[in-house]
């Protein structure tokens, strides 16, 4: 029997829900020297940017990353984290760890 995408889409979302947690930037310098670490603006909800990317939705990534919303991490954000001990949101959506500062 074939899976609706609306079931795989529920899958994902209850998945990575229960997979978002905060971690400390140090604790993701091995993800970040391999490039798999993506910033994700607060303006977006951390486990709908995962949902997507599961999905495929090119169409959404490419408006994410036109509007400057969804970024590699950019050296000088990660040096500003790692001087700083900083906490973030995080969610492993692989092969990418998708990161999102909130205050």
């Amino acid at each position: 029997m074939a899976e609706l995408p609306e079931d795989r889409e529920t899958l994902l979302r209850r998945e990575y829900v229960s997979q978002t947690a905060r971690i400390n930037w140090h604790d993701l310098q091995t993800y970040y020297a391999h490039g798999s670490v993506v910033a994700v603006s607060a303006e977006l909800d951390l486990v709908e940017v995962a949902v997507q990317l599961g999905l495929d939705n090119t169409q959404q990534f490419q408006q994410w990353i036109a509007a400057q919303q969804v970024s590699p991490v950019q050296d000088e954000q990660a040096l500003d984290w790692y001087e700083t001990r900083q906490s973030l949101w995080a969610v492993v959506a692989p092969p990418w760890v998708l990161v999102q500062q909130r205050d």
